[in-house]
């Protein structure tokens, strides 16, 4: 998978069009909190974003204007229908796809473990399901408890240690005529690896697999489009992206439309509201629509078209991730006792990185920084296959990640606050 393009009619030079990183910033209630006289820095973006307060003013004003049901005769019904609708109108345009085409859930890992399960109806005993080493499990244990219940075969697409990718030439030796689904992720939410998706895509098609991607990691970071991908199915979530907590699921129509999905008699059994159960989170699929106006605003008015100026936004946001993960890898880097993890800036990665610190347990550098206005992940991030593979599946790993409104200050002080500790200051 390549950056982040933009329109082809436009200029390359995004990063004089989208707006400033102190102008996106002020859009961030939460950046207002400080750690004694020291600003927060949020480093903790992969496992969830700040929210800008446009989306929270989105989601309280549905909540004490429009609330209510679906699909009933009365107006703030009918507005409701309206919004929801307008909020797939709007994510298909993130995701380079058609409105009938996207439908919601909790999360990306209840869509996927009910996704997986109507697939599992037409599994037979020995069908072969791929799944990677590189993914979060979320697109791994769903697949597991299908194999186990129908019988199928897991198979692993291995992670090399030394690139921190697929194994070369890996995954066709593992496809085979049994194999009928398989799970990629697009890019590891624990070292940052961007996988070259449509060309796993293309051959499983081929081989007559069903696809599933997880893009959860890669949405925030390079423009989704769900035509280059090639896959059935690709999911998301929107509290990765600046919104609330929601997932959203991108089903190829006949995709969709061949499943058996689980469901309750009178729910709706048309496409795409078929993917989904129960009573939705209606502010949330509000939110995560204003989420997704976020990111186009940041572009200005340099074209009608949402999906244009969404594709400008992330080539902007791209750019300026890729200069910020380079001055967090050099500078890290250098540090003593500093040991990285992942690919090198420059190569196809999100501004994501793992480390760990000699003779610092993970958690203890988190609670040395918080203290100091830096707040950082750590953990296995639900990566547990990639940290038992490095080892450290029980100690687990730091994790800091760029969002829109990391500045090049905070990553100085990010790097100060772990050079302070390995030196003892």
């Amino acid at each position: 998978m390549t950056a982040t393009q933009v329109p082809p009619h436009m200029s390359d030079g995004s990063e004089h069009v989208i707006a400033s990183v102190d102008a996106i910033r002020a859009q961030f209630p939460a950046l207002g909190r400080r750690e004694g006289d020291q600003p927060v820095a949020y480093f903790d973006g992969p496992g969830g974003t700040q929210v800008p307060r446009g989306v929270a003013d989105a989601m309280t004003y549905y909540l004490l204007h429009h609330n209510a049901n679906t699909h009933w005769a009365y107006p703030t019904s009918v507005e409701t229908d309206a919004l929801l609708m307008q909020a797939r109108e709007t994510l298909a345009d993130f995701l380079g796809a058609s409105a009938g085409e996207i439908a919601f859930g909790a999360n990306m890992t209840t869509l996927l473990f009910h996704l997986s399960r109507a697939i599992g109806r037409a599994l037979q005993p020995g069908d072969e399901i791929i799944v990677t080493e590189l993914d979060h499990h979320a697109n791994i244990a769903p697949w597991q408890a299908l194999a186990k219940e129908r019988g199928a075969v897991l198979r692993w697409l291995p992670l090399d240690l030394d690139t921190f990718r697929h194994e070369a030439g890996a995954f066709e030796r593992l496809l085979t005529e049994r194999t009928k689904v398989v799970a990629l992720g697009a890019a590891s939410n624990i070292l940052g690896t961007v996988s070259d998706v449509p060309r796993l895509v293309q051959l499983a098609r081929a081989a007559g697999a069903i696809t599933v991607v997880d893009a959860v990691h890669y949405a925030p970071h390079h423009l989704v489009d769900v035509q280059t991908l090639g896959a059935d199915f690709v999911l998301c979530s929107a509290y990765k992206f600046y919104g609330p907590h929601v997932g959203v699921v991108y089903g190829r129509a006949d995709a969709t439309a061949a499943l058996d999905l689980p469901r309750l008699e009178p729910a709706p059994d048309w496409v795409p509201e078929c993917l989904e159960t129960g009573t939705q989170n209606h502010e949330g699929i509000v939110g995560a629509a204003a989420a997704v106006e976020f990111l186009a605003s940041i572009a200005g008015e340099v074209t009608t078209s949402r999906r244009d100026r969404l594709a400008v936004a992330m080539h902007g946001l791209h750019e300026r991730g890729e200069q910020l993960f380079a001055q967090l890898w050099n500078g890290l880097a250098e540090v003593d006792g500093v040991t990285l993890y992942g690919p090198r800036p420059g190569t196809p990665r999100t501004p994501t990185l793992s480390f760990r610190v000699l003779g610092h347990a993970a958690e203890s550098v988190a609670r040395f920084l918080a203290p100091r206005g830096v707040y950082v992940s750590h953990g296995d991030f639900y990566a547990t296959t990639v940290a038992r593979r490095l080892g450290y599946e029980q100690e687990g790993f730091v994790r800091v990640g760029c969002a829109c409104y990391t500045s090049g200050a905070e990553v100085a002080r990010l790097v100060d606050g772990v050079r302070t500790l390995v030196q003892g200051r």
